[in-house]
């Protein structure tokens, strides 16, 4: 019974991961993201870094940016069809043990979800296609 009552509770909650991106300010997403930059970059046509350009991420699948050698975690996800969505980036952002347990990301998550909202937006913004 308990199983059942967090489940349902989970399902409850992912209509709201959603509405993080609308809700977020791409400005101020761009700023926390100045944290991401020792790893990654965002600019279309960008290098990729100890971590892949992030530049067209949000609505794509996982694991696409050519030439990086992603983990083994991500590939597995990544051909399970992971991917980088509102919902899936909210849990990312948070917790991304939570999303890729094996993952070689040490970055341990932003706490506030205002914050994570604002990362989502300015990853939405900065989605250009390649």
């Amino acid at each position: 019974m308990r199983i059942s009552t967090v489940l349902a509770a989970m399902a409850l909650m992912l209509p709201a991961a959603g509405a993080f991106a609308e809700g977020g300010d791409a400005d101020s997403g761009q700023r926390i993201f100045n944290q991401c930059r020792a790893c990654h970059t965002i600019e279309a046509g960008g290098r990729n870094g100890v971590g892949p350009n992030l530049n067209g991420i949000y609505n794509r699948a996982a694991g696409q940016r050519e030439n990086f050698r992603y983990s083994a975690n991500l590939r597995e996800q990544a051909a399970a069809g992971l991917t980088w969505n509102d919902a899936t980036l909210t849990r990312y952002l948070t917790n991304p043990k939570d999303v890729l347990p094996q993952g070689a990301m040490s970055f341990p998550g932003l706490r506030q979800p205002q914050q994570v909202a604002d990362v989502i937006a300015f990853l939405q913004r900065s989605s250009t296609p390649q």
